[in-house]
């Protein structure tokens, strides 16, 4: 997003910063088929062009735009600044710089200690009235509790709300994502300026000054190949444009949302690769604070990330305490050290995905082995009755957690046992059986462990690297951010994969007869 835009002072727009109201509106019921006309709306006098989102764009301007951000710096102060003068108390954290890898972004900033502090210390408390939620967005205090506010929203015209959210085309990021971007078009005069400014800054990227693989080329992406992860952002990114597309609908359903900003509908104002930006870098610094009601669970924290870092072996989370979101460190920090914060279980994919960096120390990563009963067996409904009666599923996902490669190669065997029983009487032997399914045969054994062997080295050649090259990758301090997070991911994946096989070329090592030759399988369950 280009700041320049930030800087307009002829756009038409409130002067006023306040929520959001839904609750005006008229209620109007849409049948699926009708097709809604789009009323005329006055052009905004500062119409969206492609600087006009919430990130900065990669462009020779931003160079320029840099400048001019340096010269109001005075004007508007730093981010902390602005904070302090808008209720947040004294805290015990500064904002530092990160040098950026490449001269046309801007430098990072991060949030470090300001002093030495001790495990327990809260070191920042930042007051609701600064904190974005979609209590923020479609409060109206004058009537009812943003709680009753968030369910009218969600359930008002069930036979079209209902329907937009249950089938996961509208979510919480997308709103938060667009009223930031219509705060944007309302440029210094937003009470929001200084935060928006920040995020133009970070530009979606992670602490390793990498943006989410949903903003990178296709050219950037083919480092992931062989990687789930891969698919996974091709995936998010699909639902991204579903949910783009029915922001007009959402307009038109609750036009007094908007009233604030009545200039064009969503899709006007905002082309969708703007949107898609604007949502990264929202999804980029979102917490999901607990224990807080369902208008608050998604917050965007000034000081919370990106300018915090995730580690994935701490345990300091921000928190909602009495009316704020306060930060207790969970270890000692020396004073400039940046402070770091947990990211939740999430494995490394996730990491990535949301933002844009992998923790080579994640103790909650891991992949995923999708197993199913092959549908065109003749004893299908009796395989899958058994494998329920041992709580597994007809399509059934294994974990593979890191560093329990052998324990979760041994909890797929009795599931794909079962796939394989082929003679009615040993069908109903499994199925007067109780607990899971033990070896039946020695011939039936080789073959799962031999259709395990094969699913592992297969997909290890999937990949465009062996793992000594990506550690030759690695060593390079040179190599491009993007492609080191990517090699670092995948080559994560593939350690686990390597130690999958041979946990299974060890099992096949210890079967009583190696040469034992595999059973047919004419309906062997598959894997992916």
């Amino acid at each position: 997003m280009d700041v320049a835009c930030l800087q307009h002072t002829k756009c038409i727009s409130p002067p006023s910063h306040r929520p959001l109201s839904v609750l005006s509106r008229v209620s109007i019921s849409i049948r699926r088929s009708t097709r809604i006309a789009k009323p005329f709306r006055p052009r905004n006098s500062c119409s969206a062009s492609s600087s006009d989102t919430l990130v900065a764009g990669t462009r020779k301007e931003d160079v320029k735009s840099l400048e001019v951000v340096s010269k109001k710096q005075d004007e508007f102060g730093d981010l902390k600044s602005w904070m302090h003068k808008n209720g947040l108390p004294p805290c015990k954290v500064v904002l530092k710089e990160r040098p950026s890898h490449d001269s046309k972004h801007w430098p990072i900033h991060y949030v470090a200690a300001s002093e030495d502090l001790q495990a327990g210390d809260v070191v920042f408390s930042v007051p609701n009235s600064l904190v974005v939620t979609l209590e923020r967005v479609l409060g109206n205090e004058n009537i009812v509790s943003s709680e009753k506010l968030c369910k009218e929203l969600m359930f008002r015209d069930n036979a079209f709300q209902s329907e937009l959210l249950t089938t996961n085309k509208l979510s919480e990021l997308a709103c938060l994502a667009l009223y930031l971007m219509y705060e944007k078009k309302q440029g210094k005069k937003s009470f929001w300026y200084p935060y928006i400014r920040e995020l133009d800054r970070q530009r979606g990227r992670g602490q390793l000054a990498v943006e989410s693989p949903l903003l990178w080329t296709e050219t950037e992406l083919a480092y992931l190949t062989g990687s789930p992860t891969k698919g996974e952002v091709l995936e998010r990114a699909e639902g991204i444009k579903r949910e783009y597309n029915e922001l007009d609908t959402v307009w038109f359903m609750a036009g007094s949302l908007f009233q604030q900003y009545p200039y064009d509908i969503p899709t006007e104002a905002f082309p969708f690769e703007i949107f898609k930006q604007a949502f990264v870098a929202v999804q980029s610094c979102v917490v999901h604070l607990q224990k807080v009601s369902l208008a608050r669970r998604f917050a965007l924290v000034p000081l919370g990330p990106p300018l915090l870092a995730y580690r994935s072996n701490c345990k300091a989370m921000l928190t909602a305490v009495d009316g704020t979101v306060q930060l207790v460190v969970d270890r000692p920090y020396k004073a400039g050290e940046s402070i770091v914060v947990w990211c939740g279980p999430q494995p490394n994919s996730k990491l990535l995905l949301n933002y844009g960096f992998v923790d080579e120390d994640n103790t909650y990563d891991r992949i995923v082995v999708e197993a199913a009963l092959n549908t065109e067996d003749p004893q299908y409904q009796d395989k899958r009755m058994v494998a329920q009666r041992n709580g597994k599923l007809s399509v059934q996902v294994f974990h593979v957690s890191v560093g329990k490669e052998k324990e979760a190669v041994t909890d797929m065997l009795p599931y794909l046992r079962l796939g394989y029983v082929s003679d009615p009487s040993e069908m109903q032997s499994v199925i007067s059986s109780q607990g899971p399914i033990c070896p039946v045969s020695p011939c039936m054994e080789r073959a799962v462990l031999d259709q395990l062997d094969d699913y592992f080295s297969t997909r290890l050649a999937g990949y465009a690297t062996t793992l000594s090259e990506d550690d030759s990758l690695l060593a390079d301090i040179d190599l491009d951010p993007k492609k080191r997070v990517a090699t670092q991911l995948v080559r994560l994946e593939k350690k686990m994969l390597s130690a999958c096989l041979r946990a299974t070329v060890d099992l096949i090592k210890q079967l009583p007869d190696i040469t034992v030759s595999p059973c047919p399988a004419p309906y062997a369950p598959k894997l992916r």
